[in-house]
């Protein structure tokens, strides 16, 4: 089965972004469980918690249909250490949060370099801040997001997420979400059905699907391999609709969240009933 939804919002508390979900008819939604935008935040209350967990039983939804995503601040391969310790700890507390709602996943953009280290530095970091996280929270999945590459960001190519899942100890317990405008945007031409064909097997070959826990399904205001993170609405991009019609038929997708995060939430409705319908 594919689960189909959008990151909703949580504004007026984390239980309604579940309702929110409900109201588009999705199957998957994913949400921020706390400000991505500031370090330190109020602790969830066990009345958050609980109607969080009494919505999401009440709509049908499971953790394995939800997509939790971290906040934008967080950097787990910083080169400062001060700024590590504080992108360390920001993490930590939101795996925690993930682990009070019941929620098995939390995406997250793995982080960057700032041209202070080397890349493959910055990957033993990340890897390095998952290790630390896992062993202090239980259940909960680190899911690795590709990036565009902009600026010194890593994790824009397969090999990237490989080499960090290498240094992880706990292989249940992490895995990756691909966007597909992020990836379009490194440089992986999905605007065929032969080149989807080639680009996912070279992903199970360098990752392996047993590894993808969730996607982002978002068309490119980007051009191609120009390292700029800009989404659009469905096949109003550069990207276009192949490769959705693609990931909606191929059985490689089932089960994992599939998450809009393109840019009119007017439409999106419509655009996870598209989705389905090419089931």
């Amino acid at each position: 089965m594919k689960f189909v939804g959008a990151h909703v919002s949580a504004l007026g508390g984390i239980d309604q972004a579940v309702i929110r979900a409900h109201k588009l008819n999705a199957t998957a939604f994913g949400l921020f469980i706390k400000n991505q935008r500031r370090w330190q935040v109020a602790p969830l209350h066990a009345k958050d918690i609980y109607q969080f967990r009494n919505a999401c039983t009440l709509f049908g939804y499971s953790a394995e249909q939800i997509l939790p995503h971290n906040s934008y601040l967080i950097n787990l391969g910083h080169p400062v250490t001060e700024f590590l310790k504080k992108s360390r700890a920001a993490f930590l507390d939101e795996m925690y949060r993930c682990q009070q709602l019941g929620l098995t996943l939390l995406n997250f953009h793995p982080g960057a370099h700032l041209l202070q280290i080397s890349v493959d530095k910055c990957l033993e970091r990340i890897a390095e801040s998952i290790n630390m996280t896992l062993d202090k929270t239980q259940k909960v999945t680190a899911v690795i997001e590709n990036t565009a590459g902009q600026g010194s960001n890593v994790g824009f190519t397969f090999e990237h997420l490989a080499k960090i899942i290498d240094g992880v100890e706990d292989k249940k317990r992490v895995g990756v979400c691909i966007d597909t405008c992020h990836a379009f945007a490194a440089g992986y031409d999905l605007r065929s059905t032969e080149n989807c064909q080639k680009i996912f097997q070279h992903f199970h070959d360098i990752v392996g699907f047993n590894y993808l826990r969730g996607m982002h399904l978002n068309d490119a205001k980007s051009t191609f391999n120009s390292h700029i993170d800009r989404h659009h609405s469905l096949g109003e991009g550069n990207l276009g609709m192949t490769i959705f019609h693609y990931i909606m038929r191929d059985l490689r997708f089932e089960n994992i969240p599939l998450i809009l995060e393109t840019i009119n939430a007017d439409i999106w409705g419509k655009e996870i009933a598209w989705l389905q319908a090419q089931q």
